[in-house]
Formats: C-alpha cells, sequence, structure tokens
C-alpha cells in the first residue's frame, strides 16, 4: 500500500533572517533562538532528535536538552542503553532541534564526552524522587517480559530507597556534546530557506550561509 502525502504542503511565510542579524558567537545566537522557542509555549522547546551510530546501525531518537554553554550541550542518560553503546563505539553525534511552528531548525555536529560524575550527582538530586526511581528501575534498552515486570521493580526500588535520598546510579549520568558545526535554518516562502552553519576553526567560528 502506498500513501500519497504530496497534499500535505505548508508555504512558509516567515520574513527569513540576514547576515548581519546573524551574532559572531553560535552559543549566543542558540540561547536567543531557544528563548524565542520557550516564549512561544512551544511543547517541549528543550526537546532535540539525537542521532549516533556504530558499525552496524544509525540510530536516532527524542531527549531532552538539559544545560548548554560555550563547552556544549548536556543531555542525561543510562550508560548502559543502545546510544550509550553506540557512543562508546563512536563518539560522533547529531542533534536536531525541530521548531517547526516558528519554521525554524537547529542542527548541531560534534563529539560527545561524559559530564563529571559531580555534574550528574547535581542534576539527579534535583530530579522528582519517582524519575530518580525509575532510572534505578529501568534496565535501559533491555528486554523486559511485560510493563508489570518493569512496576514491580520500580516498586521494588521505592522499598529499597524509602528512607532518605536516593543516590546517583554508577550506570547513570550525562553527555555533551561538544560542536564543531551548529546551523540556524529559517524557513522562506517558495523554499528558498535561509541557512547559515557555524563551522569551528581552532578557537573561533566561520559563519557561511548555505543555499537551501
Amino acid at each position: 500500500m502506498q500513501t500519497d502525502l504530496n497534499a500535505m504542503r505548508r508555504e512558509f511565510t516567515s520574513n527569513g533572517i540576514s547576515r548581519q542579524q546573524m551574532n559572531g558567537d553560535p552559543f549566543v545566537q542558540f540561547e536567543l533562538w531557544m528563548k524565542q522557542a520557550s516564549e512561544a509555549n512551544l511543547t517541549l522547546p528543550n526537546a532535540m532528535s539525537l542521532a549516533t551510530s556504530d558499525a552496524d546501525e544509525v540510530s536516532i531518537r527524542t531527549v531532552l536538552l538539559k544545560s548548554f554553554d560555550e563547552q556544549g550541550f548536556v543531555f542525561f542518560t543510562n550508560y548502559n542503553s543502545k546510544k550509550s553503546q553506540q557512543i562508546q563505539s563512536n563518539p560522533n553525534a547529531a542533534l536536531l532541534f525541530p521548531w517547526l511552528d516558528l519554521e525554524r531548525q537547529v542542527k548541531i555536529s560534534g563529539t560527545v564526552e561524559k559530564i563529571s560524575t559531580l555534574d550528574s550527582i547535581k542534576y539527579f538530586s534535583s530530579r522528582p524522587k519517582d524519575s530518580q526511581l525509575g532510572a534505578w528501575a529501568s534496565a535501559q534498552s533491555s528486554g523486559i517480559s511485560s510493563r508489570q515486570a518493569l512496576l514491580s521493580q520500580f516498586e521494588s526500588m521505592k522499598n529499597k530507597f524509602k528512607q532518605g535520598k536516593v543516590p546517583l546510579p554508577d550506570f547513570w549520568g550525562g553527555y555533551r556534546v561538544i560542536p564543531h558545526r551548529i546551523e540556524f535554518w529559517q524557513g522562506r516562502e517558495n523554499r528558498l530557506h535561509d541557512r547559515f552553519v557555524y563551522i569551528k576553526a581552532g578557537e573561533n567560528w566561520t559563519i557561511e550561509r548555505l543555499a537551501p
């Protein structure tokens, strides 16, 4: 069966962006766009697609950006998950922020490193307790017999840590994507979109306009 999606079209109406409007620092530019996405009340503006790969497969999934600065973009996960196994095999990744209601996208490519255990502890301690317990209960990406088995494990963790604080699991923590390429995409009419890419050159960034 083939489904024809040709009729699903939308004309972009943005006024676009110019080189003069782009900040010389891509992190400042990203902060501005993230602020505008938040103010536009988009659903989870910090949601990003994360692409990783190994010798056998390319994988993509949605994760949440939890912090960023000039060092890179940080997310958290189980260190035994499929994404982590692929990162260990190939420490290169790509991120995509699809802010389509604003007719915008941000694409990021870079290398991946673990953040410090101290920074992981700081973030983990800020999570709701049930989310902390969920991290302990889920052997992420592994097969399970049923949802009931998962809930039983959650209840087991709830009982185990009913007194005091929930500690950081040694298999859970943060990664930082250190970018070497950041592209800002703004939709324009007639599919003549504006695209500006920042490329790391030593300690500095160059900016280039790309054809749509």
